[in-house]
């Protein structure tokens, strides 16, 4: 049995930046450990898979080690394989998901998701939340699935060495570092979740999800511009509702192929 496997570079317009995600169609969900040792055997942040459900698709997304609820940057890449590969007279696609319906539609060269808003509370900042980032944080926000730590400026999220195997023991799935953008960006961000597998994702949708209601609360703007300053670096546009979150964003092809199942 075969199916076509698409890999894409998502939140870039640049080949070999962003963040890569493997995006796998499929007429049926194969059971759950053979769809885990896909996305292992692809070894990217998500594998996304998708299952034509009517008019809609379904969409599942893992990491190397396990099924995540909600990711950005695959469902961006799904997307665009679905309107620039399997239907390309299509501008608009509902996905059907963990996370309930996630809609994305074509915004010239680039898609807008739309994607539930995050809102997170503050927290008491504790030795072990500096301990595993190796600064004092400003404050620290928490959701039920991440910490966010805000840093003073820029220049300390991108120069920020955390403790990895540190940050897996935490009581949340992953750890958020964000300080103001200056320049052309309000906010920059890292994000590590290695205790789903992944030590630092280069650019997140979800996390995104609980940013982008923290800033726009702070900055009195419900239109942010956003970067991710892990090494290969992202960028979206965000968009802020009552309850909802518009991350925009582009998609580069790198691959398309066909595996082996």
């Amino acid at each position: 049995m075969r199916a076509s496997l698409f890999q894409l570079d998502a939140f870039t317009t640049q080949r070999y930046a962003g963040n890569p995600a493997a995006v796998v169609p499929l007429d049926r969900f194969l059971p759950d450990p053979d769809l885990q040792a896909i996305a292992s055997e692809n070894n990217l942040a998500e594998t996304a898979f998708l299952v034509r459900d009517g008019a809609d698709y379904r969409l599942r997304w893992f990491t190397p080690t396990t099924e995540v609820p909600l990711c950005g940057h695959a469902t961006l890449a799904s997307a665009a394989v679905v309107m620039e590969r399997l239907e390309p007279q299509r501008d608009r696609v509902v996905f059907h998901t963990a996370s309930g319906l996630l809609t994305v539609a074509r915004a010239g060269a680039k898609y807008v998701m739309d994607f539930p808003s995050l809102p997170s509370k503050r927290v008491p900042a504790s030795e072990e939340i500096r301990s595993v980032i190796g600064v004092k944080p400003v404050e620290v926000h928490a959701d039920e699935f991440n910490y966010l730590a805000l840093l003073a400026d820029a220049k300390a999220v991108r120069a920020l060495a955390p403790d990895i195997p540190a940050i897996a023991r935490l009581d949340r799935d992953g750890l958020i570092v964000t300080a103001p953008g200056g320049g052309s960006f309000d906010f920059v961000s890292r994000y590590f979740a290695p205790a789903k597998g992944i030590p630092e994702d280069p650019v997140t949708g979800s996390a995104h999800c609980m940013l982008a209601p923290f800033w726009a609360s702070r900055l009195g703007k419900t239109e942010l511009r956003a970067a991710q300053l892990s090494a290969r670096g992202g960028e979206m546009v965000c968009r802020v509702g009552p309850d909802r979150v518009e991350l925009e964003g582009s998609c580069v092809f790198y691959l398309d192929g066909t595996i082996e199942l």
